[in-house]
């Protein structure tokens, strides 16, 4: 799998998937995907209700998009700590973050099962690529500017156009 995941056309919706191997326990990547306190250093201002199927996760994004912020209402639909998150909601549709250990190492794998229009799916992969290296960067103890993340989305959103071209031509 290349690092820019892999998008899976399924009609209505696609599936993307990344994976990364990151150099901390799985304990640690877990408090990331699951701490409000952790995830507004790499994703957003996240409300979590508790972490039981059922619950209540709601994500705002830190950045605005023609003078908004993007809200993700979401129901937490499967857990299995440290091992395993799943929330559905809107705008994203299912999100699915599984964890493996790999020694002192964690395998991660994000998957989004989407309602993606094809005009917008480079951007929406790079903006998933985004957080993801922004959720590596905040492990290793730097911080990221959410809020205006045009600087570092931008060249990876020309990665995935290039990616886009090659597959058509």
């Amino acid at each position: 799998m290349s690092d820019l995941g892999t998008c899976e056309d399924r009609g209505d919706h696609v599936i993307l998937r990344y994976r990364r191997r990151l150099a901390h326990p799985i304990d640690r990547v877990w408090a990331a995907l699951t701490e409000p306190k952790e995830l507004v250093s790499w994703w957003g201002d996240v409300d979590v209700e508790g972490l039981a199927p059922g619950s209540r996760y709601s994500v705002t994004w830190l950045n605005e998009r023609e003078g908004e912020r993007v809200v993700m209402d979401a129901t937490i639909t499967e857990v299995r700590a440290p091992e395993l998150l799943e929330i559905t909601g809107d705008p994203h549709g299912t999100l699915r973050f599984e964890l493996r250990a790999d020694g002192d190492a964690t395998e991660l794998e994000l998957r989004c099962t989407s309602p993606v229009p094809p005009e917008h799916r480079s951007s929406v992969r790079a903006g998933w690529h985004f957080h993801l290296d922004a959720l590596e960067a905040t492990l290793q103890g730097r911080s990221v500017d959410l809020a205006h993340p045009e600087p570092a989305w931008e060249p990876i959103h020309e990665r995935y156009l290039a990616e886009a071209g090659s597959a058509v031509g």
